[in-house]
């Protein structure tokens, strides 16, 4: 049998959006190989045993993800993967900051299936996908002085050590979950809170959470 000529990544954490999603897509986009991720984590193993991923399809909110903050990530160290970002958020800053960590496309999840497939094809060719009429916003968080260009300094362990931190496992706790020595997560925690530009954890933290979405889908 022959191989898909293409592999799109879905990332999202709802089991039965995706399913939908692969479904509906299918009808449009034959020849091609979807796979799942239902967290930052899971997401993060695709990546690294799956490298001739062609596309990833992200949703901004799942388990281990801060708003923008694996979008960041992605880019920073799969660069050669495009990334498009689908969301419940369809409001102007939500695209012009998804734009401005690099996605490559961004599409509200209310878009017909026949606009998805468009879109993600536009990007798959190079192009860059807007909604309509969103064509003018991607200027709007130019210029911010954020923490995405640090956070993408971050090697992916130190990344999921500042997830775990954010989640309030203490330095032993990362330790066992990353079968490493305390040693070598105080090691990372100072690399991390130099890269930063932070002191202490809390900070790290704090730092992270300002890329979480200013609003929560309902």
């Amino acid at each position: 049998m022959d191989q898909p000529s293409r592999a799109i990544l879905i990332a999202d954490d709802h089991p039965l959006f995706r399913q939908a999603l692969k479904q509906s897509l299918s009808l449009f986009m034959e020849d091609t190989l979807w796979l799942e991720a239902d967290s930052a984590d899971s997401l993060e193993k695709l990546l690294t045993h799956e490298p001739a991923i062609d596309l990833v399809l992200l949703d901004l909110q799942m388990p281990g993800s801060r708003g923008y903050s694996t979008l960041i990530h992605l880019r920073s160290h799969y660069p050669a993967i495009p990334v498009m970002v689908i969301s419940a958020h369809e409001d102007g800053q939500t695209v012009s900051k998804a734009i401005h960590y690099g996605a490559q496309g961004f599409i509200p999840k209310s878009a017909q299936p026949q606009q998805l497939a468009d879109a993600l094809q536009l990007v798959l060719d190079g192009e860059l996908y807007l909604p309509p009429g969103m064509e003018g916003v991607t200027d709007e968080a130019q210029g911010e002085d954020d923490i995405g260009a640090r956070l993408a300094e971050l090697t992916p362990q130190q990344y999921r050590v500042l997830q775990m931190f954010a989640e309030g496992l203490l330095n032993k706790q990362i330790a066992y979950e990353l079968d490493v020595s305390e040693a070598t997560i105080k090691a990372h925690a100072t690399a991390i809170f130099k890269k930063l530009g932070v002191r202490n954890r809390t900070q790290a933290v704090i730092a992270l959470q300002g890329l979480d979405m200013d609003n929560k889908p309902v």
